[in-house]
């Protein structure tokens, strides 16, 4: 498949009053065109800062961009200046925030702020421009579109806003979209729309997608390939079954079994990793996740283990991959969720 994004050995740091915090430390991954990569994990995980990077949305003032690079197309993304930058974002690589209300401006009707990437970016005419967010807002599933072009974002719903963004994100066909949580706030219901949405659009489309979520239960229905982040670092990546029906990692075992299931019983206790992320203040010698991890060796504490290759498109950062390691069975909350996970996709 053709690579249309690849980000090798991204270091990213801020600085605080506390001092430098190693928010990034060494992420690779790439994308392939017309695929959606979930990247998952918990908050302060790192997920956010390093798409906002490919986006260079971090704030100059407290962010250091370290080492690497973010190759978009070839080109080095980290190299360009930002009125470079500007002709890139929106037009080919656009993003969807988690909260509609902040992403979108109070005081412009939706359709105006739907026109302005298209008349930006594409050189359209306003009434060509017009036309198009109209056939956009139909597209995102806004009934009455030429209505709602007219109307202000306080007189739409939660799940309207997150469409109205998306059609913004839509507006110059971008090769790449980013959805940074798009879901989180929205209820239910809606939030299956968005992603059934979602997944259709991709399809009409045809976007590379990078999802980012902590919800794990999302990333089985929408993705192709899961990347796991822990620490500032990918520590798993695989396609969708090989993360849910062969986890390696002890704590891609942790975040499957704190999923809750339609047989989870009213009494029966949902599972949650114990401790708290590291303090990346002062990151750990070792594996980041070895003070959570009950698996942990010796070794976890000295030394980072390395990516292990599992199959050709399936690496985990885990010791227990070692030859010389010893064999560890997944929890059985894991080993329940891969059957039913199996049992779901046959």
């Amino acid at each position: 498949m053709e690579k249309i994004l690849e980000v090798n050995d991204l270091k990213i740091s801020f600085h605080t009053f506390s001092g430098e915090v190693q928010a990034i430390r060494g992420v690779s991954f790439d994308l392939n065109k017309g695929e959606t990569l979930a990247i998952v994990g918990e908050s302060g995980s790192g997920k956010s800062v390093t798409t906002k990077s490919i986006m260079r949305l971090l704030p100059e003032q407290s962010s250091e961009f370290k080492s690497g690079e973010i190759l978009f197309k070839g080109k080095d993304l980290t190299k360009l200046n930002d009125k470079q930058m500007q002709k890139i974002r929106g037009k080919d690589i656009s993003m969807i925030f988690q909260d509609p209300m902040t992403s979108l401006n109070p005081t412009m009707t939706v359709g105006k702020q739907i026109m302005e990437p298209i008349i930006k970016h594409q050189k359209l005419s306003k009434s060509e421009a017009r036309e198009k967010a109209v056939k956009l807002l139909d597209l995102v599933g806004i009934p009455n579109p030429e209505i709602r072009f007219k109307q202000y974002p306080h007189q739409f719903s939660g799940g309207m806003r997150q469409r109205v963004v998306i059609a913004i994100a839509l507006a110059c066909n971008p090769q790449i979209l980013i959805a940074d949580e798009p879901t989180t706030a929205l209820d239910v219901t809606i939030q299956a729309q968005i992603l059934e949405l979602m997944k259709s659009l991709q399809k009409k489309v045809e976007t590379s997608i990078i999802f980012i979520t902590h919800d794990l239960g999302v990333v089985a229905n929408v993705a192709d390939r899961v990347a796991v982040m822990y620490g500032g670092k990918i520590i798993e990546v695989g396609t969708v079954d090989e993360i849910f029906y062969n986890p390696k990692h002890p704590y891609t075992w942790g975040l499957i079994s704190s999923m809750p299931d339609l047989e989870t019983e009213e009494e029966d206790e949902l599972f949650a990793i114990p401790g708290t992320p590291p303090n990346l203040l002062n990151p750990p010698k070792g594996d980041a996740f070895a003070p959570r991890n009950q698996y942990a060796m010796k070794i976890d504490l000295e030394k980072e283990p390395p990516m292990f290759k599992v199959s050709d498109t399936h690496y985990a950062a885990t010791w227990l991959l070692h030859p010389d390691a010893p064999k560890v069975e997944p929890p059985a909350a894991v080993q329940k969720r891969m059957k039913m996970y199996q049992e779901q996709h046959k």
